[in-house]
């Protein structure tokens, strides 16, 4: 071909560099010619336009796109691998010189390594493995298969977007230990701190299951106070060093916890909890902690650590959440509500009425045109949404209710449960692993809802809440959420 020519003619005014670019050049054409990419794949592979060209200079790839003085003056003899393929998701045609993390993943899938022998080998943390091939991915190197963390297909008015989710979360109690007493905690039992010998274990499962399952992993460290957990500072550090996402649920700490926990690794948000203007939340959540949550919320801005607040709802601060969203502009990134489940001492609260709930969600619904800070949580606003005409939203956990699907909750004597705001044990992570207790026949039931909801049109992106229906003493696997107006069609 050409190219072979170019290195036959090796004559003065022929730069001995040329023959390599047009290597380069050749392989675009292939690659933009190649046959299509396959429409699935049941494991890794290789992106088949891929080519692989070996050559003797180093930054040709300058060439290809800029011919000015200082490109050329840039061309030196080294040895480089230049990669050229097609992106699967665009098509265009995509040329660099390989980065050693590139040749890595392709050796992995070539050679048929298994990720966790690599990182031993290579004396790395599993994570650090999956980093390097979640990259490839992106770039369109390997073609992974889908996430395998899919809705059932049977569920009605089944949306790509809404049935298949890309990360898997453990939020994760680790102590009880609380600086604060809020007066509707669902939970001040007595349980023991987290035992920190199977935590480091539970991690490596934690990637072993969403590796196995083509998806991210998330630890979402809460409490009590997660930072009263006396290893804090080592899970969260072992956490990032396995290249999982960490988000904090918790109280206001002091600056320099912030600087040490950005040190290791920026959260992908903090989020704390207000419930109501200044008052009412003071009542609730103890004198002060209203201006300290506040200021608190400055100070994350400020550092440019994404943050949130997440309000529980009650029918006395219902009528406070739109004056709250008001103080929160350009305080926060965002702001949320839960309806409180009535566990534990918030069944010494009340919640609204149905009728005042829904009145609620329709005004909530026309805030969120003039109040950027507010956020969509609760899964019946989608029908408030889907009479307005607007479009839907994931729902609670991004997918309807995700409680075990998405995420499950582990406390910190091992318990886990679909959900943390209500009872519905489904293992003990103590004495079983996560993948077999995801994998349980009390898990799926969970993961089914409702067969109340069954037939309604909204069953991906609502179910409504199941923490709800038991904590007014129905029946979550059989009966809706009693704040429900829609009728299933």
């Amino acid at each position: 071909g050409f190219p072979a020519v170019l290195y036959e003619l090796g004559e003065p005014g022929v730069p001995p560099f040329l023959p390599g670019l047009a290597q380069i050049e050749l392989a675009g054409f292939q690659v933009r010619t190649a046959v299509p990419m396959p429409d699935a794949t049941d494991k890794p592979m290789l992106n088949p336009t891929l080519q692989i060209i070996p050559v003797t200079w180093t930054n040709l790839v300058n060439l290809l796109t800029r011919s000015r003085g200082r490109d050329l003056a840039s061309v030196k003899p080294g040895n480089e691998y230049i990669l050229v393929w097609r992106e699967p998701a665009t098509g265009c045609v995509r040329v660099q010189a390989a980065e050693s993390c590139d040749l890595l993943a392709i050796k992995i899938i070539i050679e048929e390594l298994d990720p966790d022998d690599v990182a031993r080998e290579s004396s790395v943390p599993a994570g650090k493995i999956d980093a390097i091939m979640r990259e490839a991915v992106w770039k369109g190197l390997v073609l992974s298969p889908p996430s395998a963390l899919c809705r059932e297909a049977n569920v009605p008015g089944r949306d790509e977007n809404y049935s298949v989710a890309d990360v898997f979360t453990l939020q994760w109690h680790l102590t009880q230990e609380c600086d604060l007493h809020c007066r509707h905690c669902y939970d001040r039992a007595n349980r023991a701190a987290f035992p920190f010998e199977r935590a480091l274990p539970l991690l490596d499962e934690l990637g072993s299951f969403c590796r196995s399952r083509f998806v991210r992993g998330q630890v979402s460290l809460t409490g009590g106070n997660p930072l009263l957990y006396p290893h804090f500072f080592e899970l969260y550090q072992a956490a990032a060093e396995r290249e999982l996402m960490i988000a904090i649920l918790g109280n206001a700490v002091e600056r320099a916890d912030v600087e040490r926990i950005v040190a290791i690794r920026m959260p992908v948000y903090y989020q704390v909890s207000l419930e109501g203007l200044e008052p009412h939340n003071d009542r609730i959540r103890g004198a002060g902690n209203y201006r300290r949550t506040i200021a608190f919320l400055r100070m994350l801005t400020g550092m440019g650590v994404p943050n949130m607040v997440m309000l529980t709802l009650t029918r006395h601060n219902m009528d406070q959440v739109i004056p709250l969203a008001d103080e929160l502009e350009g305080v926060t990134d965002g702001m949320a509500f839960n309806r409180l489940a009535l566990f534990g001492e918030g069944a010494a609260l009340e919640l609204p009425t149905p009728i005042e709930y829904r009145l609620f969600l329709e005004e909530y619904v026309r805030a969120l045109e003039s109040h950027a800070v507010l956020g969509l949580k609760d899964n019946l606003l989608n029908t408030v949404l889907e009479r307005s005409g607007k479009e839907l939203f994931g729902g609670c956990a991004g997918y309807g209710c995700g409680a075990a699907f998405n995420f499950v909750s582990i406390l910190s004597d091992g318990e886990v449960h679909a959900c943390r705001k209500f009872p519905s044990l489904i293992g003990n992570i103590l004495t079983d692993s996560l993948e077999n207790v995801y994998s349980s026949d009390a898990a799926s039931r969970y993961r089914s809802g409702s067969s109340a909801c069954a037939g309604c049109s909204l069953n991906a992106v609502c179910r409504g809440c199941p923490a709800i229906t038991a904590s007014l003493g129905l029946d979550p696997f059989s009966e809706k959420d009693p704040y429900c107006f829609r009728n299933p069609s």
